[in-house]
């Protein structure tokens, strides 16, 4: 089954901050939707992403229950234990180390350092033939991936070897049988790559991170194990000059021990920045005498690996590598003891160029009309505006990387809603002067101010107190953090609707206003005209009821005088007549 890239990214904890793009080498990040991703045809898995991510979002494969599980089976595993480790874990000694280790399961612990010597004394071997030309070391994965994927034409100056892990894990089984299975631990991610690419060798590869939690679950701490009940040296048998491989120049240092190298040159090169530009142009056949260059990805050697996780000075992992590591004062007469022989091929990077037009439209796409507008500032990580809009055309990058352009753009919007806004907006700072307002507020505090605004939009720092001396509202906000709001705030004759707010709590404010006198005098306009037709209403009312009194009077007056008309003396009624006035 294949396994997972041996670095990934948590995309819930990605904070698009590009900090892995701005680091990484060879911008093997390829960023979508705003989370950055590891792409692994491009990575040399030199672990820089992962040191450098701010939210631990960049993640390293978690082999450790697989080996958990390998050392639970029958069948015997080995350790391979990078010699670095010496700087990793101060004042462990090796019996120590090796008595721990077998606490954990281990049938047997040999240090990768053995490797490493098979290693030295092959290209030694090879470089006593003075062969002209350059010799780049093959110890270093993540140094071999980048010659192979960016600097192809230089593949065939790597000497076509295994790697002092390779190297070891060969030697492990040609000593203990082929049925052994064999775990590497140490400070690199790139053997991950080589575990995964060479599993007939290498079953696992772990980092010193995850030994220390595997001693930590198994409650064992190497500084405290017994030594009497643990084996005293590494098997087949401890290691010599190869020990020093983990320091920059250790290799150098370890292949001049075998004899006299005095017709070579030999150059040390850390960090993939270094090798690039120490390789970069230069001719398979630019030297007549043999050159050997020790290639190491990482600043200052393994030591300053991407998983040297303990604290502690470079310099005092490397005086411990050192310190360990006795160099005979005489040569060592070491002869190969077995075949590692690999053959090492070229696997360029597909980076296809864009076009003129394609890189123009992605340009203008963030605002770049111009050279000028290219500031280059690597914001988005890419060192060029050109470098990030080629990786736009690839499909790598997105425009919304692009500082300025996203910063410009959201001035451009926050401009035209200042505009748009029927209301007077200005924003000030904990010193009080103004950090931007819109016109209509420039406007709304006489000719003078009108003019300033006309010179500089915005009355950028411009003293608040000169343009209205109501600042005392602003420092109440910067001081208390809440909101004040007043509907009809009086100010030189006028009636102001003003909300002061926090933008930033105690650093920055805003102000909207809004000049509400004419709204106002029309409602007292319109209420006092109210009031008049009401009283006059009233008025009339009172005038109609009146006259419908009087007329009721006079009505009943009326109406009485002809009642008692038809009313004879004794109360009765009077006969009625009809009329001719003769009685029935």
């Amino acid at each position: 089954m294949e396994r997972p890239y041996p670095i990934f990214t948590a995309e819930a904890k990605c904070q698009d901050c590009y900090k892995c793009l701005r680091q990484c080498p060879v911008k093997a990040i390829q960023v979508r939707d705003g989370r950055a991703r590891v792409s692994p045809a491009a990575c040399v898995v030199c672990g820089s992403c992962v040191n450098v991510c701010p939210a631990h979002a960049k993640r390293i494969r978690n082999d450790l229950n697989r080996a958990k599980q390998l050392v639970s089976l029958e069948l015997p595993v080995y350790v391979s234990l990078a010699p670095s480790w010496v700087g990793e874990f101060a004042g462990v000694d090796a019996g120590r180390m090796v008595g721990a280790l077998q606490q954990l399961g281990f049938s047997g612990v040999g240090e990768t350092a053995l490797g490493a010597q098979e290693v030295s004394a092959t290209v030694a071997r090879a470089l006593t033939e003075q062969t002209p030309g350059i010799h780049v070391s093959s110890a270093c994965p993540a140094a071999v991936s980048f010659i192979r994927k960016y600097l192809p034409e230089h593949t065939t100056a790597i000497t076509q070897l295994y790697s002092p892990l390779l190297a070891h894990a060969r030697l492990l089984r040609a000593t203990f049988g082929n049925d052994i299975r064999v775990v590497f631990i140490g400070p690199c991610i790139a053997k991950k790559t080589e575990a995964d690419d060479h599993p007939e060798l290498v079953d696992i590869a772990l980092t010193f991170d995850d030994l220390r939690q595997w001693f930590e679950h198994a409650g064992i701490d190497p500084a405290c194990v017994d030594v009497k009940t643990s084996a005293h040296a590494f098997v087949p048998q401890d290691a010599q000059e190869g020990a020093l491989y983990p320091i920059e120049g250790g290799m150098i240092n370890a292949i001049r021990a075998l004899g006299d190298f005095g017709h070579v040159r030999f150059v040390g090169v850390s960090g993939i920045e270094n090798i690039r530009a120490a390789l970069w142009g230069w001719a398979a056949n630019g030297s007549t005498a043999p050159v050997f260059i020790e290639a190491l990805a990482c600043a200052g050697g393994c030591v300053g690996g991407p998983c040297a996780g303990s604290p502690g000075a470079l310099l005092g992992k490397r005086l411990a590598v050192e310190q360990r590591t006795e160099l005979p004062n005489h040569p060592v007469h070491r002869e190969p003891r077995a075949a590692i022989g690999l053959r090492i091929e070229p696997l360029p990077i597909d980076r296809a160029e864009p076009s003129s037009a394609q890189l123009r439209e992605a340009l203008l796409g963030i605002g770049k009309k111009s050279v000028e507008d290219e500031l280059n500032c690597s914001g988005c990580g890419y060192n060029t505006c050109r470098e990030f809009a080629a990786a736009m055309v690839r499909g790598h990058a997105e425009p919304a990387m692009c500082v300025s352009y996203m910063r410009k753009l959201a001035h451009n919007k926050a401009n035209a809603l200042l505009r748009a806004m029927p209301s007077g907006v200005v924003i000030v700072d904990s010193e009080l002067r103004i950090v931007e307002c819109n016109e209509r507020f420039a406007r709304m505090f006489g000719e003078q101010v009108s003019l300033v605004y006309d010179a500089c939009p915005g009355l950028k720092n411009c003293a608040l107190e000169k343009v209205l001396p109501f600042t005392s509202l602003f420092t109440d906000v910067l001081l208390t953090d809440e909101e004040l709001h007043f509907d009809h705030y009086r100010f030189d004759g006028r009636l102001l609707n003003i909300t002061v707010f926090t933008l930033e709590p105690h650093q920055v404010v805003g102000a909207v206003m809004l000049d509400v006198s004419n709204r106002e005098y029309q409602r007292d306009q319109i209420s006092r005209q109210a009031k008049e037709v009401i009283r006059r209403n009233l008025s009339t009312v009172q005038e109609i009821a009146y006259k419908l009194g009087e007329h009721m009077a006079d009505t009943e007056i009326l109406l009485r005088s002809i009642a008692e008309g038809y009313t004879t003396d004794d109360g009765r009624a009077a006969p009625v007549l009809p009329d001719d006035g003769v009685r029935q």
